[in-house]
């Protein structure tokens, strides 16, 4: 192609470039549709806004940890025998006192009975030597003896006794009976298990914090417990204890919480999900929208009789689409949630859709 073909093909080129920047800022350019808006005024920018409220958020720490009923003991006998009754069913809610397994027991009472008549008979015999001591007609020696036969015989009644007592296991407390680890008739020997009592009016849970958390975790701190057993119902319970010491490999210190449970609808050994509040404020907060970041520079558009303001803002915790903003903003404020890019500073807006009061605080598209 020759040289003056290849000049002509690129003034073309140009022109056509010309026109189209021309045509761009005339027609789709900031300062307003098809000329449309007076030469020197800016066009107002399409935005969405929402109101800056007051609200109260809360600092939480999520951990995990496994239930524990507040009291649990084996049911064991303190004898050997063979076991006659068993007076409970797994998980039913026993008294304190209940008797809950009954051992044979004839060798036992007949032994009671034993003692019982050894005691009737050596205070016979020390009545005896008492009359007979006033009269000074029997040594002091043998007044003596019948003394201390008297004090052996009771002493062997409380044996007895003893011996019968340990024929009944009973319940040291009030709570729920679990399954029965031994069938009536078998023979069970010291320390045999027959069953599990726990008390599960309230529940503990032992779980583990960041040592970061030591001086900010406090006994009486309010948390909530979760339980995939139980989709969607939170238990309420409390801080009760904080370890004094921080494990030096894990970093992290052991807390332990009280959940209340009267229905005992929670067990032992349950793993649940805990949210502990470690505080709760009063802040201003606006929509995660609304906030822009530039360089090391937070700032928000403020709008007052429709006018956009840049505002630097200091902004804190998030919680559920919404930021905390610590300084340079006062509730009530409205700020651009949408259209920021259209937005600059002193420039008019014209709020699109529902008024800015009724336009919710999350800024969500209606």
């Amino acid at each position: 192609m020759s040289l003056w073909k290849q000049l002509l093909i690129l003034g073309l080129l140009a022109l056509l470039a010309l026109g189209g920047y021309e045509g761009f800022t005339r027609y789709a350019g900031p300062s307003g549709e098809a000329g449309n808006t007076a030469p020197g005024r800016s066009r107002a920018a399409v935005v969405e806004l929402a109101r800056a409220e007051t609200t109260i958020l809360s600092q939480t720490v999520e951990a995990v940890g496994t239930t524990r009923a507040r009291q649990s003991v084996e049911i064991v006998p303190q004898a050997e025998g063979r076991i006659i009754e068993m007076n409970f069913t797994a998980g039913e809610q026993v008294s304190e006192g209940t008797v809950l397994v009954r051992l044979d027991d004839t060798i036992e009472r007949a032994n009671l009975a034993e003692a019982e008549a050894r005691l009737r008979e050596r205070g016979k015999v020390f009545e005896r030597m008492t009359q007979l001591s006033n009269s000074n007609a029997v040594a002091e020696a043998a007044l003596e003896d019948s003394i201390a036969r008297l004090a052996e015989a009771r002493a062997e009644l409380d044996r007895a006794r003893q011996h019968l007592n340990e024929r009944s296991i009973r319940a040291p407390f009030s709570g729920v009976v679990g399954l029965a680890e031994i069938d009536r008739g078998a023979r069970v020997a010291t320390g045999t298990l027959i069953a599990r009592l726990d008390d599960l009016s309230e529940v503990e849970v032992e779980f583990s914090l960041p040592e970061t958390l030591f001086a900010r975790a406090r006994v009486g701190q309010r948390l909530v417990a979760t339980s995939i057993a139980f989709p969607g119902q939170g238990f309420d319970g409390k801080i009760a204890a904080v370890d004094s010491r921080i494990d030096p490999v894990s970093r992290s210190f052991r807390t332990r919480a009280i959940i209340p449970n009267p229905d005992g609808v929670l067990p032992a050994g349950m793993f649940m999900a805990l949210e502990l509040t470690l505080s709760q404020d009063e802040f201003v907060v606006v929509p995660e929208e609304a906030i822009i970041f530039q360089a090391a520079e937070t700032y928000v558009f403020a709008v007052q009789d429709g006018i956009a303001k840049r505002t630097r803002v200091t902004t804190g915790q998030r919680r559920d689409g919404r930021v905390a903003v610590l300084s340079g903003l006062d509730a009530g404020t409205d700020v651009v949630v949408r259209g920021l890019h259209r937005v600059h500073d002193g420039n008019p807006v014209e709020v699109l859709g529902a008024k800015a009061d009724e336009t919710p605080i999350d800024g969500a598209d209606s």
